[in-house]
């Protein structure tokens, strides 16, 4: 059973001096008889795809003649970690049936064939468009090299962030959302309040190890897939303008839930690729099981996104700009040699992006940013009410009185006033019952103050019991409102 990424496995076989011809010949006639897909032939190899299964999806096969051998593989291309034997099995059934046909054609029979073979359309000298990259071990999936250079060091930069927020105290399994938010999490009344920047750095906290180790596995499976073909420049600007999309469509769609993650960037790197292999950049068979698999992958994840607790509207937001960037990106992709063309390319499908980002959090109630205002407001002149209870000792009766009725009377018919406007914004139900126990809350401060005051100005106890009880019902509705 091969384990890697994706799961692989190779061997060699002999050359035994023969053509290049007569190998590429036998070869694909054994392709064809076990059944596999003929993806393309080259004069120095061959490629083909087995039949789709649940159990591993697909295999690519390829065959590449070397100086003095014959280099085998076959790979997973699924997103899968394990293939219970399958790439071993391929590479079996392929050498006992080359090795059955070997000795059963002679040279004259295998050039005669090779010359129909040459004439298909399958047959092509050219370079074939691949994609991918090739890892020769787990440790390679997290080194830079060509290819392969944006995707190692955006992992970093994302376990770098957690790590950082675990050493500050974060929980490392489920972290609050207090520190969440610290690091730069997204959320409507926070994000529209001014910290425009949460956009994009909600892409790289992660709600919890479990979080992280799902998302990092998936951006490096669709970075070795699909980096190559985007190089570095265009891979790190879809990630980016990709992850302010997503968290822009969560922005819209949730009202008070705190978001976080790689996942909405991720989605829009898949959704370049779903673009592009509905084109006719990369090889036909190739692209059919890449788009099963793909397809599958994101299909199962938005379905998985509808359990809830899931941000699946940054899921939709990435795949949909992904979309729009990978059909914008297909004609400098397919001439690769037009940079000028790529560029004119890219830009206008950020300023499409950007505009659509742009009228999202325009068309956002604002309401939310507004209570989040009054709220602060509120904190501050509680303080400032509550600073009747921290005087020295040597206040006088006089500055007493001064102080209740002109800073805490004062300011909690203010904080009175602020809540009834709080009452005519827009707001979730649980925010206007939280509203409705605050008002509560500030009445039974009123009040008390009250007899406070009464008391002090008569110089006597008689009101003790009647506070006694006030500040009962007021610590209980602290309570409740922590527990909310």
């Amino acid at each position: 059973m091969a384990v890697g990424f994706s799961p692989k496995f190779k061997a060699q076989l002999p050359l035994e001096g023969q053509d290049p011809k007569e190998i590429l010949t036998l070869a694909n006639e054994v392709i064809l008889e076990l059944g596999w897909y003929v993806g393309y032939i080259h004069p120095k190899g061959i490629q083909a795809y087995t039949k789709f299964s649940m159990s591993s999806w697909s295999e690519e096969f390829s065959l590449e003649i070397l100086e003095d051998s014959i280099e085998l593989k076959s790979e997973c291309t699924g997103a899968q970690i394990m293939d219970w034997g399958k790439n071993k099995r391929n590479i079996n059934r392929f050498i006992k049936s080359f090795t059955e046909k070997r000795s059963a054609y002679s040279s004259e029979e295998l050039l005669q064939r090779f010359e129909k073979l040459e004439e298909s359309e399958l047959y092509s000298s050219d370079e074939i468009l691949t994609g991918g990259t090739e890892s020769s071990s787990f440790l390679d999936l997290f080194k830079p090299r060509e290819g392969y250079f944006v995707t190692p060091i955006l992992v970093y930069i994302n376990l770098a962030i957690f790590i950082l927020m675990v050493l500050s105290g974060a929980n490392w399994i489920a972290p609050s959302g207090e520190s969440l938010l610290m690091w730069g999490a997204n959320l409507r009344p926070v994000t529209m309040g001014g910290d425009w920047w949460r956009l994009l750095t909600s892409c790289f906290v992660h709600i919890g190890l479990f979080h992280l180790l799902m998302n990092m596995y998936a951006l490096l499976y669709i970075g070795l897939l699909l980096e190559p073909y985007l190089g570095r420049t265009k891979f790190i600007i879809a990630y980016v303008l990709t992850g302010v999309a997503a968290s822009t469509t969560s922005l819209w769609w949730h009202e008070l839930t705190i978001s976080a993650g790689a996942s909405g960037a991720i989605f829009g790197l898949y959704g370049l690729f779903l673009a592009m292999l509905c084109t006719n950049l990369i090889e036909k068979n190739k692209r059919r099981n890449l788009l099963t698999s793909i397809g599958i992958f994101v299909v199962y994840n938005l379905m998985n996104g509808l359990k809830g607790e899931i941000d699946n509207a940054a899921h939709i937001g990435g795949l949909l700009s992904g979309v729009v960037i990978g059909f914008a990106l297909f004609p400098s992709l397919k001439n690769s040699n037009k940079n000028r063309l790529a560029f004119i390319n890219l830009t206008a499908a950020s300023l499409v992006i950007i505009t659509a980002i742009s009228l999202i959090a325009n068309s956002v109630p604002k309401d939310l940013v507004e209570y989040d205002k009054k709220m602060e407001a509120f904190s501050n002149m509680e303080n400032m009410a509550l600073e009747i209870y921290s005087l020295p000792n040597s206040t006088t009766d006089e500055e007493l009185l001064n102080a209740i009725r002109s800073r805490g009377i004062y300011y909690w018919n203010e904080n009175r006033k602020l809540l009834e406007q709080v009452a005519l914004l827009d707001l979730p139900e649980n925010l206007q019952e939280q509203n409705l126990r605050l008002m509560e809350y500030c009445d039974l401060r009123l009040k008390s103050y009250r007899l406070i005051y009464k008391a002090v100005s008569e110089d006597t106890e008689a009101y003790q019991d009647s506070l006694d009880q006030l500040y009962l019902e007021i610590e209980q509705i602290i309570d409740d409102l922590k527990q909310e």
